[in-house]
């Protein structure tokens, strides 16, 4: 009995001595540490850019600052019950006296005012600025009940104004202006008023030629 016990101890050490040399050889085929490599069948090196991909567009100046200045719900009922759109009201400029504003109605906020952004661009005005950032002279916009009163200010008094001509006046690049409202203050309104008024202004060359005359 004492010799089959002495046998099987030996026999199992045996297998466990075999079986730690396995894994030491499998060891040191696979380092540790080193992770298993991958195969490069597509040719792309590990974290480089893709061959052949679309470079991401450069993006472009504006050409133009935006700004919305009302955005009104406006509801119609039909036999199918009523139906919500809205309205937007938006004013663009790109400086030095060039301006435009623009009203359009759609069923989704962001639709109403790309449309008013894309009607602005078809309707704009060049106004000519005086020192760079005032009118030539005074100048009353009217429209429907509305009145604007707009008055040049020296440099540094900055844009006296409010609501919509505040942001027709600043988009198209004039700085120094005092302005009043009188009547209707419906956005609409006074936004075409002032439009009107800035329309109306004369060059500062005619100016001096009218005054060279008198």
């Amino acid at each position: 009995m004492d010799k089959e016990k002495k046998n099987l101890v030996e026999d199992t050490e045996e297998v466990e001595t075999e079986e730690v040399e396995t894994e030491e050889k499998d060891t040191e085929q696979t380092p540790q540490g080193d992770a298993p490599r991958r195969s490069n069948r597509g040719g792309r090196r590990e974290g480089g850019p893709r061959r052949g991909g679309r470079r991401a567009p450069a993006r472009r100046p504006k050409e133009f600052e935006e700004r919305v200045v009302a955005i009104n719900r406006v509801s119609k009922t039909t036999k199918g019950g009523r139906r919500l759109r809205f309205t937007a009201l938006v004013v663009i400029g790109y400086g030095k006296g060039k301006y435009g504003y623009g009203n359009a109605k759609a069923a989704e906020v962001p639709d109403a005012i790309r449309k008013a952004i894309e009607v602005a661009k078809k309707n704009t005005f060049t106004v000519e600025l005086v020192k760079g950032d005032t009118i030539a002279h005074e100048i009353v916009g009217r429209f429907g009940a509305t009145r604007v009163f707009l008055k040049p200010a020296p440099e540094g008094t900055g844009v006296i104004a409010g609501g919509s001509v505040r942001a027709i006046l600043e988009l198209a690049g004039i700085r120094n202006v005092y302005s009043k409202v009188y009547g209707s203050r419906t956005a609409l309104n006074v936004l075409k008023a002032t439009d009107n008024g800035l329309r109306g202004l004369k060059r500062a060359s005619d100016i001096k030629r009218l005054r060279g005359t008198l």
